[in-house]
């Protein structure tokens, strides 16, 4: 069986994957702060390593992996949407929770197991403080709490930088209460319009590395197998993290495997509101784009590689999805089962470009079982099914398989040269607002279903006969 190699961003190499415990594998992904809608950079992780989770789960069952991702409901762009608008905190952060996850399921991720919030955990980040405090990693000075970065000898190993570049990187923050410009803060004063916390340090906030690292230890122990999040997370904050955690708990070793994503682009540019190009996921799901096609473009780039979402990349991923349903939809209480290639990329550093390849390849042979499968495992194929072509109208898959067969009865009555016959069916099909039509697959004519209405199996099955 071929063993699972990831790249590991502490190491700089790919490396064989063993977790701690085969029965208990753990994963810690950074989420969302919740106070808008996610943008397209929000999704790239999600989709990154809700993949990874389902590795994980297919090699070592869904119930020996623990899958956890954080919401941070306590920040300062919180804060200040909450001036703007006038509405309470929790009223924000609630609202934008419920998108974020929509938005997600829309693309096909699972569910993490476990997601907690920032607020639900400020006694452990107030347990960790005083922890590191009192071993002499961090100090008290004008109502905050700052980790002291000189103490911890291996600080910029993760990111592999000078100090006078972690300096530029952090954009440090000058204030006299600091012994070092690269200290950064655990705790701080809570002004008297904004949510605080009672500490030993007086009514005030948790800075935001802090939580990661509470959140982690709470739900996954001292050590765990995978920290996961954007390449911009590097530093400072899973530098940040991996400082105060291995500080605090120095028996653990808190993440052996780190994986980071690369960046998105839009149209070849850094996606900005000051370019136009800026979407959110809400966005492109109300332009039409259904979550399989943006899921399928997110894929086809390799995660530690720059990925740019172009509308011609979203054409032809509609196409070809529309190609392999067509071949799949079909498939009754047939069993399925992902092919080695397939799965022989997948477990290398999750080479899926490698794996749409082979997709394509049991595409072409007519090897709908595997393509299902793979199609599966992608998460591609767990939403309702769309009717092939419309994208963007939900259909049961009963109906979508009653259309398929509809179309093959009409390309049959072609073929036979029945052409009244077939020109009535089709008339009648269009009524029931299903389109039927001839594509090609690889050069082979085939028969295509369009489902725009909202017909009846039954409607369509006495059409069939």
């Amino acid at each position: 069986m071929t063993e699972i190699r990831l790249h590991n961003t502490r190491t700089r190499r790919k490396e064989g994957f063993s977790p701690l415990d085969a029965d208990n594998v753990r994963m810690y992904v950074c989420g969302p702060t919740v106070y808008d809608r996610a943008h397209l950079g929000n999704a790239r992780p999600a989709i990154v390593f809700d993949l990874l989770y389902r590795l994980l789960r297919h090699e070592y069952g869904p119930d020996h992996v623990t899958y956890v991702r954080n919401i941070t409901d306590v920040d300062d762009k919180i804060i200040a949407r909450a001036r703007e608008t006038g509405r309470p905190i929790d009223d924000i952060t609630r609202e934008t929770t419920r998108w974020y996850l929509d938005d997600m399921a829309a693309l096909g991720c699972l569910e993490p197991d476990e997601m907690p919030r920032a607020t639900e955990y400020i006694p452990q980040m107030i347990e960790m403080i005083e922890a590191l405090t009192a071993r002499g990693h961090a100090y008290a000075a004008q109502g905050h709490v700052l980790f002291a970065v000189e103490s911890y000898a291996e600080y910029g190993r993760l990111s592999g930088r000078s100090v006078e570049d972690m300096i530029a990187g952090a954009r440090v923050e000058v204030a006299p209460y600091k012994r070092d410009p690269m200290d950064f803060v655990l705790w701080k004063p809570a002004a008297g319009d904004e949510p605080g916390w009672d500490s030993p340090w007086g009514r005030g906030r948790p800075g935001w590395h802090i939580e990661c690292s509470a959140m982690a230890h709470a739900l996954l122990g001292a050590s765990f197998d995978i920290h996961g999040g954007g390449n911009d997370l590097m530093f400072p904050h899973h530098e940040n993290e991996i400082a105060q955690s291995c500080c605090a708990h120095p028996e653990g070793r808190f993440a052996r495997y780190w994986m980071h994503n690369e960046m998105l682009q839009v149209e070849g540019k850094k996606m900005s509101k000051s370019l136009g190009n800026f979407f959110t996921v809400h966005d492109l799901l109300e332009q039409g784009w259904p979550g399989e096609v943006i899921r399928f473009v997110f894929l086809s780039t390799h995660y530690r590689k720059p990925m740019d979402w172009t509308e011609e990349k979203a054409r032809e991923a509609k196409k070809t999805l529309r190609k392999w349903w067509d071949l799949t939809a079909p498939l009754n209480d047939v069993e399925i089962k992902c092919s080695a290639g397939f799965l022989d990329a997948i477990k290398d550093d999750l080479n899926t470009p490698a794996a749409i390849a082979e997709l394509h390849r049991l595409a072409k042979q007519g090897d709908a079982a595997g393509l299902e499968a793979g199609l599966e495992f992608l998460g591609m194929n767990e939403a309702p099914y769309l009717g092939v072509g419309s994208f963007g109208f939900s259909v049961s898959r009963e109906v979508l398989e009653a259309a398929n067969r509809l179309a093959r009865r009409w390309m049959e009555l072609r073929q036979k040269r029945n052409f009244e016959e077939a020109d009535r069916l089709k008339k009648q099909a269009g009524e029931l607002g299903v389109e039927l039509a001839v594509s090609r697959n690889d050069g082979v004519q085939v028969p295509s279903a369009t489902v725009s209405g909202s017909p009846s199996v039954n409607q369509l099955d006495a059409l069939s006969c």
